[in-house]
């Protein structure tokens, strides 16, 4: 792969940001180590099919027990590029989140909400030689996050991806258009203004599976001036 440039600072929420106060437990307090990503491994690591099941890509489908899982279907669709523009080809993009309700499955995730029996809220995919990506998934709910007074997260898909090296390892949040929650949200409100709407997904009709489930656009950048920002 061609040289990595220094990832622009500017895209990313700063690791400590007051109003997000889980930030001020677990964000870096001292100077960063610089590493010369000419000097640095850049061959890795590296995920192939093997590392996927048949329903992986599939949220709808890949935690059923006894029947659908309760929410609005929706397809999760767009493509990964490098700090050039190039789409990123076969690169494993992982995804959590929420179910309909606003409940994750998880011991720590005590919110006075329904589990889902038949969704598990995790799934993974490859992009293709173009660098695209696609998921079938619920629409995850609003949920209450103790941050500050009747403190709600706005709905959102966390994403994970190494990319083609650790150097382009991000992780961020998708969020939905039109939420009225974002304006409230101290995690969404921590990143620079100038690149918040890159984290907003896109409504697309072309992409919406008619009679089964709405459509959203989200491509995601892994470095350089217009970097996806990332969010945890």
């Amino acid at each position: 792969m061609s040289r990595i440039t220094q990832r622009d600072w500017s895209s990313h929420p700063a690791y400590l940001s007051p109003e997000y106060k889980s930030s001020v437990q677990r964000g870096v307090s001292q100077s960063l180590v610089k590493i010369d990503p000419e000097l640095a491994e850049l061959t890795g690591p590296a995920f192939g099919a093997e590392v996927l099941g048949p329903l992986d890509h599939d949220l709808t489908r890949n935690g059923r027990v006894n029947g659908e899982p309760i929410g609005e279907r929706i397809v999760v669709t767009g493509q990964v590029f490098d700090e050039l523009g190039r789409p990123v080809p076969n690169t494993l993009v992982e995804v959590w989140q929420a179910n309909a309700a606003g409940r994750y499955v998880h011991k720590r995730d005590q919110h006075d909400a329904p589990l889902d029996p038949n969704f598990l809220g995790s799934g993974r995919c490859l992009t293709d030689d173009l660098g695209r990506y696609r998921f079938y998934t619920i629409k995850p709910g609003a949920y209450p996050w103790g941050n500050h007074p009747n403190a709600w997260r706005p709905n959102h898909i966390h994403f994970s991806l190494f990319g083609p090296s650790i150097a382009t390892r991000l992780v961020t949040q998708m969020y939905f258009p039109g939420d009225p929650l974002l304006a409230y949200d101290p995690i969404f409100e921590g990143t620079p203004a100038a690149a918040r709407d890159r984290l907003v997904s896109q409504f697309s009709l072309d992409v919406t599976e008619d009679g089964f489930a709405l459509g959203y656009i989200f491509n995601i950048v892994l470095r350089g001036v217009d970097a996806t920002p990332m969010e945890a």
